[in-house]
């Protein structure tokens, strides 16, 4: 790992001075996330290994370069987990997992990416290398770098090696399900939220919800004995295809635009262009449609006091990935790169190509 760090510092130096752009990418799992990317290849992957990994201590420190599945191997043998869930799509790095900040089903429940980030070890576009956080959670003044590279999309600088915060498996875990309009299982699902229930994740689609319960057994049970529904034995095939956007809700979908709206988990039913799939306790639903929709699917997500993404283009896109920024926004947005990334070597446009 010195090696490609070494080599990797080197390049980023000489396209400082050359005005060379670089594009940072690991195993190439997102590339159809963001904005094109644009500039010479910066490939992550030398920089892999698991460097310290303390199970009692619930924390590992891994560099950026290490394929998830390697890191998700090693936790399990300790019988612990990342479990915000973090999608693989076929071949993501743990560097690739934190710059995107991208989080799977039980998010709503758990905590995001950004959440379990203890500390970094970057470089900038200067070729600095430089270390925020550490291994212990603590208060941070102004702004926390090391979470602050979670979603940043390699805008910002190099992601070497992140330091993470693991959980052990929970005891038990069951899944019900319930036949119910998508009114009627968002109504549920704010119920349920204002009661001390194990709810790791939901997912409501083509009229049935689905209901995954995480926790110490006696409270599982109980759960189930006084929530009603269907139980559904074995079900962790199907949180995983979610995971992986593998369930057939997504591949029927794979010749249209994916969007993803976040929007508060009390929002209403929203008007879209077709059912959406709810994730999230009611927080993330994905929409697919076409080019034309846009507009309407932004506006649907602002006036519920969101945001909309474009996730995966079925073809070229015609509109920006992300929702625009206000103003305000924009500018924390200009300054941070102007901080990091004085020379622009890094690949800014992955973001918001017009800042």
């Amino acid at each position: 790992m010195e090696a490609a760090l070494a080599d990797a510092i080197a390049r980023i130096r000489a396209a400082a001075a050359s005005g060379t752009r670089l594009r940072l990418r690991g195993g190439g799992s997102k590339d159809f996330y963001g904005e094109p990317a644009q500039g010479e290849v910066l490939d992550t992957r030398g920089l892999s290994g698991i460097r310290s990994y303390e199970p009692s201590e619930l924390v590992v420190t891994v560099g950026a370069g290490t394929p998830l599945t390697v890191l998700e191997d090693a936790l399990a043998q300790a019988g612990q987990e990342l479990p915000f869930e973090p999608p693989r799509f076929g071949g993501a790095t743990v560097g690739g997992m934190v710059a995107t900040g991208i989080s799977g089903p039980a998010r709503a429940s758990v905590g995001s990416v950004r959440d379990y980030v203890l500390g970094l070890t970057m470089v900038n576009g200067r070729g600095e290398l430089l270390t925020f956080g550490g291994q212990v959670m603590k208060n941070v003044a102004g702004y926390d770098v090391s979470r602050l590279m979670a979603g940043s999309l390699g805008t910002l600088g190099l992601i070497v090696e992140v330091s993470l915060k693991v959980l052990p498996h929970a005891p038990a875990q069951a899944t019900l399900r319930f036949e119910l309009t998508q009114a009627e299982a968002l109504k549920r699902l704010n119920a349920w939220g204002g009661r001390p229930l194990p709810l790791n994740a939901s997912r409501w689609e083509a009229g049935t919800l689905w209901l995954r319960l995480r926790g110490a057994r006696a409270a599982i049970e109980a759960a189930c004995g006084s929530m009603g529904g269907e139980r559904v034995d074995d079900a962790s095939a199907q949180w995983d295809a979610c995971r992986e956007q593998q369930l057939p809700w997504f591949t029927a979908r794979a010749d249209r635009d994916l969007w993803r709206l976040s929007v508060p988990q009390t929002a209403p039913v929203l008007d879209l262009p077709e059912d959406p799939l709810v994730e999230w306790h009611g927080g993330q639903r994905w929409v697919a449609a076409a080019a034309g929709d846009a507009a309407h699917l932004r506006r649907a997500a602002e006036q519920a006091g969101g945001h909309a993404t474009l996730f995966r283009p079925a073809q070229p896109a015609t509109t920006g990935r992300f929702h625009p920024l206000t103003p305000a926004l924009a500018r924390i947005h200009r300054e941070l790169r102007r901080e990091f990334d004085p020379h622009g070597v890094f690949d800014g446009g992955r973001l918001f190509p017009d800042l």
